[in-house]
């Protein structure tokens, strides 16, 4: 994934988030559940929210590259963060039942009915990229889209990349409501649009130094 910084603004982020959110199920803890249907809903603790792709700023990003001369706009620039793929994904390492997983194209994936709610992976990812369900997420989904799983207590979840768009040859959900931001492709293949973009800018990814080799880049 390449992210364009110089093409995103607050309004786009948030179309991205939420489009992401809306088609995965992602829980909105400031959804009101129906108390008819879920009648022993628990006050909402915020600290306990579900994100697979969200803003965050340039010194939490990047922590390795703030420095005092920074330029000033990158400290209002949107900078969206998701699970990078890692090559080297410890996360997948971390695992002791394989529900995380990496495919041969690369994509770092979660089966949730192999989860054990252990949190190992969640310790393991230096990016903060997994969320875990410390609640039944179910109540705080608006309108729960069928054609994706919901999860369920005790379950850790994350980007998946949209996989099972990419199976049917569609773009992910997040490209598509990028305005031309986000880019997904193949970084194999020297001929891709990914590569392409890659070779004609200036890109950096999140904590290099730790050797995970980050598979998200972002053109500054």
């Amino acid at each position: 994934m390449v992210i364009d910084t110089r093409k995103l603004t607050d309004d786009v982020a948030e179309k991205i988030v939420e489009a992401c959110h809306t088609q995965h199920n992602v829980p909105d803890f400031d959804h009101e559940p129906d108390e008819e249907k879920f009648p022993d809903t628990r006050p909402v603790n915020h600290d306990q929210e579900i994100k697979w792709i969200w803003e965050e700023h340039f010194h939490n990003a990047f922590p390795d590259k703030e420095d005092e001369f920074l330029a000033k706009k990158f400290r209002h620039l949107p900078f969206l963060v998701v699970c990078n793929h890692c090559l080297h994904a410890p996360c997948v390492k971390a695992c002791p039942t394989q529900a995380t997983f990496k495919r041969e194209d690369g994509i770092v994936l979660m089966d949730f009915h192999r989860c054990i709610g252990c949190r190992f992976c969640m310790a393991a990812c230096p990016f903060g990229s997994r969320s875990f369900n410390f609640r039944d997420p179910r109540p705080f989904i608006e309108e729960i889209d069928p054609d994706f799983p919901t999860r369920s207590k005790g379950v850790v979840e994350k980007c998946n990349l949209c996989a099972e768009r990419l199976a049917q040859g569609k773009q992910p959900h997040c490209v598509e409501a990028s305005e031309g931001a986000i880019v997904v492709g193949d970084l194999e293949d020297p001929k891709s649009n990914i590569r392409k973009l890659l070779g004609e800018n200036y890109t950096i990814r999140r904590k290099q130094v730790l050797g995970t080799e980050p598979s998200v880049y972002y053109i500054m």
